[in-house]
């Protein structure tokens, strides 16, 4: 398989060799969204430094090794409690999402579904709407059912185009809700606490393949940056036909970020040789 998108992973904790094994893999594009490091932050500037990086350093890290990245910047739900933290965030905010390389804003939603995550979700729901942002949503790791019901019911009640919206992390006992608006559905192949492959190739007969995204999420947990092409080479010997795999490849991913008129990818960089690494910053 060749041009693959990865569309949501965290190459932030990933090595280079992670890099070089998605090249040889197909995987020519990633989108990297913004997430918990593992420690709350404490300042403002912790989360702009943060954004910087998987802007910047990141995009040139990863073009060494042949591939195009791009990154969704947020403020995630596992540090919200702390408006007053998030409050500051977001003076520079609308500056960070218009950098030329952000696709999208994300991943934001909820994780214990308090008031403090959902007043943190809501705001930037409204920062996507009026830049006109696709948007990354993160449904909660426990209570899922839940979770996704509120997260629906907060999208209708702003009246957002949900078209721009992906909600992520879905499941089994969330497919019901979030296949009923016209947002794309998102479903992460990640051990213990989300997916296999094995799921999603029937989650994907159940439901069809229309707007539906696949990615590996892959961080610092026990994760795989190829869990996308892994799956993708289940399916095709569990009897989806080459549209579907085609959809959940590329074409879908293309169609839910190519709503940014930035969204331009380049599926043909050229890895830097290895004897140029030392050469390079």
């Amino acid at each position: 398989m060749k041009n693959i998108i990865e569309p949501h992973v965290h190459m932030f904790s990933r090595t280079t060799d992670d890099y070089q094994k998605m090249y040889k893999s197909g995987i020519r594009v990633c989108v990297e969204p913004s997430f918990w490091l593992g420690e709350n932050r404490r300042y403002a500037g912790s989360f702009w430094d943060y954004w910087a990086l998987i802007l910047n350093f990141e995009t040139m890290r990863a073009e060494r090794y042949g591939i195009d990245h791009w990154a969704a910047i947020g403020y995630n739900p596992k540090e919200a409690e702390n408006r007053k933290l998030f409050d500051e965030t977001m003076e520079k905010f609308v500056e960070f999402i218009q950098h030329p390389r952000c696709v999208a804003v994300g991943e934001i939603g909820l994780n214990n579904i308090t008031e403090n995550e959902i007043y943190a979700f809501r705001r930037q729901l409204l920062v996507a709407e009026e830049y006109k942002m696709p948007t990354i949503v993160h449904l909660p790791h426990f209570d899922k059912r839940k979770g996704a019901q509120i997260t629906v019911d907060i999208i209708k009640a702003e009246g957002l185009t949900e078209s721009r919206i992906e909600i992520d992390h879905n499941t089994e006992e969330t497919m019901p809700i979030t296949r009923e608006t016209d947002c794309f559905t998102g479903m992460t192949v990640y051990p213990y606490s989300k997916l296999d492959p094995a799921r999603v190739s029937q989650i994907i007969k159940d439901y069809g393949s229309d707007k539906m995204i696949v990615n590996g999420s892959a961080d610092w947990g026990v994760s795989d940056p190829l869990s996308l092409v892994k799956t993708l080479e289940f399916m095709a010997g569990d009897g989806h036909d080459d549209e579907a795999i085609a959809k959940l490849m590329n074409k879908n991913a293309e169609a839910f970020y190519s709503q940014n008129p930035r969204w331009n990818p380049n599926y043909n960089i050229e890895p830097v040789p290895v004897s140029e690494y030392q050469r390079q910053p």
